[in-house]
C-alpha cells in the first residue's frame, strides 16, 4: 500500500485540509456512514493527526463540515443590490441548486433529520442557513424590518425551496435542474404578489422589485402565462347568464 507523502501545512491550512476532505465524503454518503480513517485516507494523513486537530472525534469534524457547508450556503445568497430582484435572486438561487447537486447525499441527510450524529448544535447551523437566507432576500425586497406577513412569505419560500429540492433528489434529479430553477422563481413571484394582494406593506415592496424588471424579463414572462389561465378561470366564476323572459 502507497502512503501518500506528508505535506508540512500551517495549523489553519491542516484544518482546512481535514474539513475539505470530510465535507467531501459527507456530501455523497449518509454521516453514520463516513469514519475517521475514511477522511484520513482522503485527506492522506494518519486517523491521529485527526485527532490532534479534532479531539472531539467524528462529532466534532461532522460539525466542523457542516459549519462549512453552511458558510457556502450562506454565500449563495448575497448579491449586489443591484439590477432587477429577480435577475439577483436567479443568480442565488443557481448556485443554491448547484451546490445540492453537489451534494446530494449530505444535502439530504442534513434537511432530513435522524442521522446519527444530529444535535442542537447541527440543528441551529442549519435554522441559521435559513434566517441569513430569509435576510438576504428581505434586504433585497427593502424590507429589513419586514412585518409578519412579508417576513412569512419570505419564509414559506425558503421552506418551498427546501422542500423542492429534496424531491428533486429523491426523484433522481428530475426534471432538469433549470426546470426547476425556474418553477421555483416563478413560485417567489407568485407567492410575493398574492400576499401583496392582502398586505399593504408587501404590496409597497412588491412594486418597488417589480418597477424594476425588464420587459423581456421573468416576471413579463410569467404575466403572459398567467393570463389565459387566469381569464379561462375568471369565465368559469361567472355566474351563468338567466335566460330572457318571454314577452308576454
Amino acid at each position: 500500500m502507497t502512503v501518500p507523502a506528508y505535506r508540512r501545512l500551517s495549523v489553519e491550512q491542516r484544518r482546512s485540509q481535514l474539513i475539505d476532505a470530510a465535507l467531501d465524503l459527507f456530501a455523497h454518503r449518509l454521516p453514520e456512514e463516513v469514519s475517521l480513517d475514511g477522511v484520513a485516507a482522503a485527506a492522506g494523513v494518519s486517523r491521529p493527526l485527526v485527532y490532534r486537530y479534532f479531539p472531539g472525534g467524528k462529532q466534532q469534524l461532522y460539525e466542523a463540515a457542516l459549519r462549512s457547508a453552511a458558510d457556502e450556503l450562506e454565500r449563495c445568497f448575497a448579491e449586489p443590490q443591484t439590477g432587477p430582484l429577480t435577475e439577483r435572486l436567479a443568480r442565488a438561487l443557481r448556485r443554491y441548486l448547484r451546490f445540492v447537486d453537489e451534494h446530494d447525499t449530505g444535502f439530504m441527510a442534513l434537511l432530513q433529520g435522524g442521522s446519527v450524529v444530529e444535535t442542537s448544535r447541527t440543528n441551529a447551523i442549519v435554522d441559521e442557513v435559513r434566517r441569513t437566507a430569509a435576510d438576504h432576500i428581505l434586504v433585497h425586497l427593502e424590507a429589513p424590518e419586514p412585518g409578519a406577513r412579508l417576513r412569512l412569505m419570505v419564509r414559506t419560500w425558503i421552506t418551498a425551496v427546501e422542500g423542492a429540492s429534496l424531491i428533486w433528489l429523491d426523484e433522481g434529479k428530475q426534471p432538469p435542474v433549470e426546470e426547476l430553477h425556474g418553477w421555483l422563481l416563478d413560485h417567489f413571484v407568485a407567492l410575493l404578489t398574492v400576499t401583496a394582494a392582502g398586505d399593504p406593506e408587501t404590496a409597497a415592496a412588491a412594486r418597488r422589485a417589480l418597477v424594476l424588471e425588464r420587459p423581456d424579463g421573468p416576471v413579463a414572462a410569467l404575466t403572459q402565462r398567467l393570463l389565459p389561465v387566469v381569464a379561462d378561470a375568471a369565465h368559469l366564476a361567472l355566474p351563468p347568464e338567466s335566460p330572457e323572459s318571454p314577452e308576454s
